[in-house]
């Protein structure tokens, strides 16, 4: 049975990958792994509403995966751990392994 803190770090866990558990989030912590961009550039990518972009990078920015600086009338965001990029590397090896088990399948 697991103990309370044990218990805690995993709901942490799981708050980390829930918040990133959406296309345009993963897009957005993708995209910030080539450098820092301002909201608007990011609005410009998604091709979404400023509210809907604002809300997605506040679930990212409330989970601990961005920083924030407001510069003038720009807010610009940067990753605050760039090791979460690994985790990409992970999901794409699963991927992978899963393709190829489906292709096994088939021939």
């Amino acid at each position: 049975m697991m103990d309370a803190q044990t218990q805690a770090r995993f709901a942490a866990r799981a708050r980390v990958l829930k918040a990133m558990a959406h296309p345009t989030r993963l897009f957005i912590v993708d995209e910030l792994s080539r450098g820092e961009r301002c909201v608007c550039e990011l609005q410009e990518m998604i091709g979404a509403d400023m509210s809907t972009v604002s809300k997605h990078l506040a679930v990212l920015r409330t989970a601990g995966l961005l920083l924030d600086e407001k510069r003038g009338n720009q807010v610009f965001y940067s990753l605050r751990v760039p090791c979460i990029l690994n985790f990409f590397g992970c999901v794409e090896s699963v991927l992978q392994a899963r393709a190829e088990h489906s292709m096994q399948l088939l021939g």
